[in-house]
């Protein structure tokens, strides 16, 4: 039996932790996602962030523990959301409509600076 493709890191900070997600999430590795997610709960954890930029592949057996593991956080007073989404799990999420359960919302964008305006020379052309 192969080695699941994922790898699962936790670092808590009193009662909230950040999972760091790193490789496939599939029917295969699905479980040890929602295992991961129940036991921040079981250990006191009420508000969990999960970091997604290293998850490679992502389908519906990862959408479903994403979702269980937001409705159990949510029951149990807390918060789940799930931060830098690849473009795979931002369109799943996208096309499932689920984005308002556990998405983290975006980072205002910068104001940009205007561009300098340089006055054209007469006649000439820059």
């Amino acid at each position: 039996m192969p080695l699941p493709q994922l790898n699962v890191y936790r670092h808590d900070r009193r009662k909230r932790a950040l999972i760091t997600l790193a490789g496939e999430i599939d029917l295969d590795t699905a479980p040890l996602v929602r295992e991961s997610l129940d036991k921040c709960l079981r250990d006191g954890i009420r508000t969990i962030d999960i970091d997604l930029t290293a998850v490679t592949f992502c389908d519906c057996s990862g959408l479903n523990a994403f979702l269980y593991a937001s409705q159990q956080t949510m029951e149990a007073g807390g918060a789940l959301q799930l931060h830098y989404p690849p473009p795979l799990v931002a369109r799943l999420v996208d096309l499932t409509g689920t984005g308002f359960l556990f998405l983290a919302p975006a980072a205002p964008a910068l104001p940009r600076q205007p561009a300098p305006v340089t006055p054209a020379l007469s006649g000439g052309v820059l």
